[in-house]
């Protein structure tokens, strides 16, 4: 795309350089060059600009200079960052590959399709399950009996989606994940484990995403449910009956024990673990490797384990690193002490 045209299809304004340059693709701006567009989001990024062989960069007024080459485009825009990733879907579009249910798919007599449906080959689509306009069942992924899935949703390869699933619209599932199986429940009897029956299911709402081999369990009664718009990253545990809110993030490893409930834009970051029955209220931060064994306030920011205040738990941190020299002291102390007692 020419860099005027790419300026009007991402709402940005042209100012220096050549607007008439062909940009091919996009980088970032440590190692962007010739015909390629970048941005500039942070400031403390703002000391390779002056280098950048970048043809174009999307860019903020607040962090124009007069530090600028004079062959780089500058494209001033509200949100530079939403205005690249418009330029990098333009420029790095899909391949357009032929949609169609292939002949090696296996699909119940009672399964229906809608308009435009891709099924890859080996994928199976059970008894009674319904596939939404324009989705895309991708090779080997397994939807079971009775399943919902909505418009415009894309199942990546060797997906596995348990029975009575109902998933939204624009859903992606990647590869290896497994949507509703049972939970881990167990009553200890007679010195041996009864697995509880779990006859719930999983419901999905508009706009998710899940991550690669991330696992959510059915309910046991009732169902599990994901709230529209929430990201669940890879390699993600969530147990039985829990409810996610909206717009939640998920940070790849995290395990979510059963019947807890995750509000709002809460922000679940990588290697959190949180004990079952536990609420996380809206808008609240639970940092790195997080042990959460009791109820967050919303908007609190957490880190630890157990968790706690983040403000509290790093002058603990700061406190234990001090220990060793402290503890000279002490023995010291205790020396000097002992000689004025005797």
């Amino acid at each position: 795309m020419l860099i005027k045209d790419l300026a009007q299809h991402c709402d940005a304004t042209v100012h220096g350089g050549d607007a008439s340059v062909f940009i091919n693709s996009a980088a970032d701006i440590m190692s962007a060059h010739a015909h390629q567009v970048t941005v500039l989001s942070d400031g403390k990024y703002k000391k390779y600009l002056k280098d950048t062989q970048a043809s174009a960069c999307f860019i903020s007024e607040a962090l124009i200079d007069s530090d600028i080459p004079e062959n780089l485009a500058l494209l001033v825009c509200k949100d530079p960052e939403i205005s690249f990733l418009n330029a990098v879907k333009a420029l790095h579009p899909e391949p357009a590959l032929k949609r169609q249910v292939s002949e090696h798919a296996v699909l119940a007599d009672t399964s229906t399709l809608g308009y435009d449906v891709h099924v890859g080959p080996f994928a199976t689509i059970g008894q009674h399950s319904s596939i939404g306009d324009s989705s895309t069942i991708e090779a080997g992924a397994r939807i079971g009996n009775h399943v919902s899935i909505g418009k415009h949703c894309h199942i990546h390869p060797n997906s596995v989606i348990y029975d009575r699933s109902v998933i939204g619209n624009n859903v992606i599932i990647h590869a290896g994940a497994v949507i509703g199986a049972d939970g881990f429940g167990y009553k200890f009897r007679d010195n041996q484990h009864v697995k509880v029956p779990h006859v719930g299911h999983v419901e999905i709402a508009d706009n998710v995403e899940i991550g690669a081999n991330t696992c959510i369990d059915r309910g046991a009664l009732g169902a599990t449910k994901i709230g529209a718009g929430s990201k669940i990253d890879n390699l993600v545990q969530l147990g039985h009956n829990n409810i996610v809110g909206r717009n939640v993030i998920i940070c790849g490893q995290s395990g979510i024990s059963g019947s807890c409930t995750i509000e709002d834009g809460a922000i679940l970051a990588g290697s959190t673990g949180v004990a079952d029955h536990v609420k996380i209220g809206s808008r609240a931060v639970v940092m790195a490797r997080s042990g959460i064994s009791a109820d967050v306030d919303p908007g609190a920011q957490v880190f630890g384990s157990p968790a706690k205040d983040r403000k509290v738990a790093w002058r603990e941190l700061a406190a234990l690193a001090k220990l060793p020299e402290l503890l000279q002291k002490f023995k010291a102390l205790e020396a000097r002490i002992a000689k004025l007692e005797e």
